[in-house]
């Protein structure tokens, strides 16, 4: 029985549409007395009682025609960036009596696009969203009914809403030439996943600081890996690298948690910093009290999130005009692990 109710509690309309071989924009105009044909009617019903569907929050937004609650969708819910920005965004929401409701995609588009179907089905306020893919995250469906979006961190590719970035291009690039007045010849670069903007725009900003010397920006194309910002991804790249002919004497690592990976594969080969420079995109809590201490690139993540919330207030209040790009700087923080190479 426990078992039975806690099944019940997880069924959302996606399951309804599934079952009932319809969309989940189907399934909320049944339930929202949209226009549907009665087979469709029928079908999405009989889906629903076999579910144990209950639409109940629909209908309370129904009658109070406004939502109370808003959706705040991220790629990794491990990273504590995502969770200094999401306390951002809940911040800034509880003031107006908002309820933020946490997803986490985990770097997957369709775990993504499920979300993002959930938050159209239950007519929530408006969604903020950390997109898992440049080019597969797809706003359109929300965009097209009206519903308040806002892109945090991440944006996809030709999506028409507001958006709260940090300059990414600029981080890498000050990150690199941080390196490289500190001596470091042969600087790699461990970046996130292909397709991801801030990807992409990292590792744009680390090349534009090695463009200057066409030899060293030629070395550096065997000197790049992308990994899956995750910890693991930053061991497995940071391996990869030692394991060269000649391996980098510095690491421009593009988030926080890859960085700890790639400490852990320099403790297994006997490296340590500064010898073999790193420096890591987003800051941690520990950052300064290992040692030798992390140089870090600072985020302001809490920015980030109450700013987002902010603006998707202005447009849920039906503030109107152009759409809105806010884009912050980053904070380089040096440390020892940057302090220069050891000199034969």
């Amino acid at each position: 029985m426990a078992q039975e109710r806690v099944r019940r509690q997880v069924v959302t309309i996606h399951d309804v549409a599934r079952k009932a071989g319809v969309s989940p924009a189907t399934v909320s105009r049944v339930f929202n007395g949209g226009n549907v044909t009665a087979a469709r009617v029928k079908s999405v019903q009989q889906a629903a009682a076999a579910l144990g569907f209950a639409p109940n929050r629909i209908a309370r937004s129904l009658r109070k025609q406004q939502s109370s609650v808003i959706g705040l969708i991220i790629p990794d819910i491990g990273n504590p960036f995502f969770t200094s920005l999401a306390r951002g965004v809940e911040d800034a929401a509880q003031r107006t009596s908002l309820s933020v409701v946490l997803c986490n995609s985990d770097e997957d588009t369709d775990k993504e696009r499920r979300y993002l179907e959930i938050a159209l089905g239950e007519q929530m306020a408006g969604v903020i969203v950390a997109a898992a893919s440049r080019d597969e995250t797809d706003l359109g469906p929300l965009i097209a009914r009206g519903m308040p979006v806002v892109a945090v961190d991440r944006r996809p590719h030709d999506a028409d809403v507001d958006a709260v970035m940090v300059d990414n291009h600029h981080g890498g690039e000050v990150a690199t030439r941080h390196l490289l007045r500190a001596g470091y010849r042969r600087i790699a670069c461990i970046t996130g996943p292909e397709g991801a903007s801030t990807s992409e725009e990292r590792l744009a900003g680390y090349r534009s600081a090695l463009s200057g010397d066409p030899a060293r920006a030629s070395l550096a194309q065997s000197l790049v890996r992308h990994a899956d910002f995750r910890v693991a991804g930053g061991r497995l790249a940071m391996r990869e690298l030692l394991a060269l002919p000649e391996p980098p004497d510095a690491v421009f690592v593009a988030n926080n948690l890859m960085t700890i990976g790639v400490l852990e594969a320099l403790r297994e080969a006997g490296r340590t910093p500064p010898e073999l420079g790193v420096l890591s995109f987003g800051d941690v809590p520990w950052a300064s009290l290992i040692r030798p201490s992390l140089t870090t690139v600072e985020l302001p993540a809490y920015d980030l999130g109450r700013t987002a919330a902010d603006l998707l207030l202005q447009r849920m209040a039906g503030g109107g005009g152009s759409l809105q790009t806010v884009v912050l700087r980053t904070t380089l923080r040096a440390r020892e692990s940057t302090a220069g190479p050891v000199e034969d």
